[in-house]
């Protein structure tokens, strides 16, 4: 286990953001205490409340720190306060900007079904069982950073919006390689997913994941598929897939389709990384998929597994602690076991309790694993 003290920084952002980063913070800090994880933890100003108070969305101070940071917890952007700002300062502070700044370029999903949700999705129970895969996305090129992109207006008064899609060969290896690694840990499979049959792009993306695939990874299998049959498969059979990867709106909405799977998009953790520098460490950022979700914020009601579950990719991936990470996933599902519910999970014979009460759920459940799962880690050796 490393003993360099690792630096965490928070950033709860807008919307629910603040509401379930607080409980994400309770349990690393539980963590530490009992655990001893290695970190210290720094809380700095982002968003509509940052802008209010220094003028910037994206404050110097935050920059600095999530440069210097070893893992970036992350909750929600956006939001009516948000959406009031200038576009320019919205820009200049975006989460996109940091994803590009900090290089995130591969963004990881993994969805995997609970028993104890199946009734919380629209899917059949036939349809959930054995449902473990991965979205890889990439994560900083595509449609959402191409140039040109604008609104403007023709000469006969019609206004036109465009974007541009597009991918340098670089851009597509340098992903597909993260999805093959992944693969090589998993059960070894790849589905690379693209519109190849209509965009140029698409034929762009598949031949160079192909020719990656040949030349350095043919111990793994690839498949390819087109994205309206991807969606369509993963509302089918999501339990086919082991690693998907694919581009940057592509994986933004099919990683939202297979939310369904877990019953929630509220259930949902992400890791976005960057590419690995002297000594192995990568620039990361661990956020919930489900956004700001302005329309209950401020009431208690969010769900923060997202952002707690995105911690246990923090420990597993940037700070070193594999063992707390499975022991984080093990109180999370013996708390949904136990029958804790937020609104969006809800099931009729089950009460509905509030973001905090979901926090001290999964908190009573480490306290009371913990002995249990420190005598197996010891039966183990």
């Amino acid at each position: 286990m490393p003993s360099k003290k690792m630096n965490v920084v928070l950033l709860p952002g807008d919307g629910i953001g603040p509401e379930v980063m607080a409980e994400a913070s309770r349990v690393l800090n539980w963590m530490i205490e009992h655990r001893g994880v290695p970190a210290t933890v720094q809380e700095f100003q982002y968003g509509a409340e940052a802008y209010r108070l220094t003028g910037a969305v994206l404050p110097p101070a935050t920059e600095k720190a999530l440069q210097e940071a070893d893992a970036i917890l992350f909750g929600a952007t956006g939001g009516p306060e948000f959406d009031a700002i200038p576009k320019v300062e919205r820009r200049r502070g975006s989460l996109l900007h940091i994803r590009r700044t900090l290089e995130l370029y591969a963004n990881v999903r993994p969805i995997v079904t609970i028993p104890a949700l199946y009734e919380a999705s629209s899917l059949k129970n036939r349809v959930l069982q054995g449902v473990d895969m991965v979205i890889v996305r990439e994560l900083i090129g595509g449609i959402y950073f191409g140039e040109p992109r604008g609104i403007e207006t023709l000469p006969d008064g019609q206004r036109r919006g465009f974007n541009t899609q597009t991918y340098t060969s670089s851009e597509i290896r340098r992903v597909a390689r993260f999805a093959f690694e992944q693969a090589r840990l998993r059960k070894g499979r790849v589905c690379s997913v693209d519109k190849a049959n209509v965009m140029e792009s698409g034929v762009l993306w598949r031949e160079e994941v192909q020719a990656l695939r040949d030349a350095e990874f043919q111990d793994v299998e690839l498949t390819h598929m087109y994205v309206d049959n991807c969606a369509m498969q993963i509302v089918r059979a999501p339990a086919q897939f082991d690693v998907l990867v694919t581009d940057n709106i592509f994986g933004d909405i099919l990683s939202d389709c297979a939310a369904m799977a877990c019953g929630s998009l509220g259930m949902l953790p992400s890791a976005s990384l960057g590419p690995a520098r002297e000594g192995g460490r990568r620039s990361a950022v661990y956020e919930p998929v489900h956004g700001s979700a302005p329309d209950i914020a401020g009431k208690g009601i969010a769900n923060p597994l997202g952002a707690i579950l995105s911690l246990a990719m923090a420990l597993r991936l940037s700070l070193g602690r594999p063992s707390e990470a499975d022991l984080l996933e093990g109180a999370v599902g013996a708390a949904l076991d136990a029958g804790a519910r937020t609104s969006d999970i809800r099931e009729e014979r089950l009460p509905v309790i509030s973001c905090r009460q979901m926090g001290d759920a999964v908190l009573r459940e480490l306290d009371r694993v913990e002995p249990r799962f420190e005598a197996r880690a010891e039966a183990r050796t």
